[in-house]
């Protein structure tokens, strides 16, 4: 399975699985259904709400590795 990187859109990580979004919400991103954020990158979504992509990448990462 391919890790997420802060290049990969929002819309890919949901698509691999719903439960993801959750850290997003976590961030304050709360318009996960608009499409210009499906669309987004994780770093662009991050610039945004003022948190650090390479730490919601880990997270999402270690998600998707607990899971299998």
């Amino acid at each position: 399975m391919a890790m997420v990187t802060k290049s990969t859109t929002i819309g890919e990580v949901l698509a691999r699985d719903i439960n993801t979004a959750q850290f997003f919400i976590n961030i304050g991103m709360h318009c996960l259904g608009c499409p210009h954020s499906q669309g987004e990158s994780i770093e662009e979504a991050c610039m945004v709400h003022g948190t650090d992509a390479d730490q919601l990448v880990e997270e999402i990462n270690n998600y998707f590795q607990s899971i299998g």
